[in-house]
């Protein structure tokens, strides 16, 4: 599953740098993240690097975007594959 930032964010700009996949980025009023980025680090690191460092744990699941484990490896695969 992706993740997603809630409007609890206080725009630490923790999150942003520590995202293997580039997927964080400041949206209107706080970061968001792009699902079609986000593999919860997946490929990259044990856990999601943005959910172990952010300081008001605003940054929780997306129910919107549900995929298993196998399915953010794939994802990741297609985001580091070289053209």
């Amino acid at each position: 599953m992706a993740l997603m930032i809630t409007d609890e964010c206080i725009n630490c700009d923790v999150c942003e740098p520590e995202c293997p996949n580039n997927a964080i980025a400041m949206g209107a009023e706080y970061y968001e993240i792009d699902p079609g980025k986000c593999t919860e680090c997946v490929g990259h690191h044990e856990e999601p690097q943005c959910v172990a460092l952010c300081p008001v744990a605003c940054i929780p699941v997306n129910p919107q975007h549900v995929e298993t484990r196998e399915m953010l490896m794939q994802k990741y695969l297609r985001l580091t594959a070289t053209a």
